[in-house]
């Protein structure tokens, strides 16, 4: 039901670093709905596990646009939304990297 995942990159920098640890809740989540600012673990084709914030959540509910910090983040910018079933877990704790 939980995970634990290391960040790699700096795509939501300087909220998450490079080395950070992150605790994952799997499908379904015990703390809710995603909603917009929730920060979601999902696979992306072409791409791999990536770790993004949710911007928006789209009218029907189980897609979603999501976005990195930074300016050249990998993100819906480039590969669009992302449906829920791609949906690998929701962070539910940050571990900080020193």
């Amino acid at each position: 039901m939980f995970r634990i995942l290391k960040i790699s990159g700096h795509s939501l920098y300087p909220d998450y670093r490079e080395g950070d640890y992150v605790l994952t809740a799997r499908v379904p989540f015990p703390s809710g709905k995603i909603r917009a600012g929730d920060v979601i673990v999902f696979d992306q084709p072409g791409y791999g596990m990536l770790v993004k914030r949710v911007r928006w959540v789209l009218e029907d509910g189980r897609t979603f646009e999501v976005r990195g910090t930074q300016v050249d983040s990998t993100d819906s910018r480039n590969f669009g939304p992302v449906p829920g079933s791609r949906i690998k877990g929701k962070v539910v704790w940050h571990i900080r990297h020193k």
